[in-house]
């Protein structure tokens, strides 16, 4: 572990270096206590994602300043003999909110769901660069490629064909939509609640560039976990004053990436891929087989 970590900054201060085992990342993580107390997280990748991270890096920074519970970023460099990049951030304190929404009252999941929303509002104030390629031409691409790779594969789920036919029928929808930065998996098991009970957002290792709508095509992880919270999520991106066509979008979003999800992940297993047939399962009753475009555990408040 010294062999690794030595040529990091401030490293001959590290009292405590422990592995961080949760999480889908590909990046090694490790909780760090200094001998003076501060905790801090440190993630290591391999120095082939070095451009990647450092636009990773730069981004945190921008968003020090969007009033997120988030961790911030303190330095970033290359380590291991040059065979690892590293970025080392804050530590937030708290528990996973997957695991801690269910202890509290719907009220209170409702309101740590208004937070969410706004903190995805703020996310979202960062501007992708000029010169992407339109959004409907980035995003149709995507679909043909998950509906190839769907009707390839060897397991196919019930409701999939009234999922194509709803994406065919509404493509229409992603021209002219704008584009921002993104998360990139924005829900509740990156999320965490810390002992004071405040909200906090992390794993940003996924970012990405689209269209701020996309974020809500993984909400379907939170409404496992707690209904209100994804109601209460949608209505604080919005200011409890939400557009009909985002309800579309969102359902175009879902079943795109509920195709995929299948052929994701089948290389992790039986157990994995039988959640992914339950969760189609239930997307199609939220959906009433998308016979509508408003889920059916949405409402307008918990309040």
């Amino acid at each position: 572990m010294t062999e690794s970590f030595n040529e990091i900054s401030g490293f001959d201060s590290w009292d405590i270096i422990r592995p961080v085992d949760k999480g889908w990342s590909n990046d090694k993580k490790y909780y760090i206590k200094t001998v003076d107390g501060k905790e801090l997280l440190l993630r290591i990748s391999d120095i082939a994602q070095y451009e990647n991270k450092k636009k990773e890096f730069e981004i945190l920074k921008l968003l020090i300043s969007r009033n997120i519970l988030m961790s911030h970023p303190i330095d970033f460099g290359v380590c291991n003999g040059s065979k690892s990049v590293y970025s080392l951030l804050t530590w937030i304190n708290g528990e996973d909110a997957g695991i801690m929404l269910p202890q509290l009252d719907d009220k209170e999941q409702y309101y740590l769901g208004i937070k969410a929303g706004m903190f995805l509002k703020q996310i979202h104030t960062i501007l992708a660069p000029e010169k992407l390629p339109s959004w409907a031409e980035r995003f149709n691409r995507k679909i043909d490629i998950k509906i190839s790779n769907y009707k390839a594969c060897d397991i196919q789920f019930y409701g999939a064909e009234e999922m194509i036919e709803y994406i065919e029928q509404n493509r229409f929808l992603l021209v002219n939509r704008p584009q921002s930065f993104q998360h990139g998996d924005y829900h509740v098991g990156n999320m965490i609640i810390t002992p004071k009970g405040e909200l906090g957002i992390i794993d940003f290792n996924r970012m990405d560039y689209g269209d701020p709508w996309e974020e809500f095509n993984r909400i379907t992880f939170s409404v496992s976990i707690s209904p209100a919270f994804a109601t209460g999520y949608i209505n604080g991106y919005f200011d409890n004053n939400v557009p009909d066509l985002f309800f579309k979008l969102m359902a175009l979003y879902i079943a795109t990436n509920q195709l995929s999800s299948i052929p994701w992940a089948i290389p992790f297993g039986e157990e994995e891929v039988n959640t992914m047939l339950k969760q189609a399962g239930n997307i199609m009753k939220w959906y009433d087989g998308f016979k509508t475009y408003i889920p059916n555990w949405y409402i307008l408040s918990y309040v």
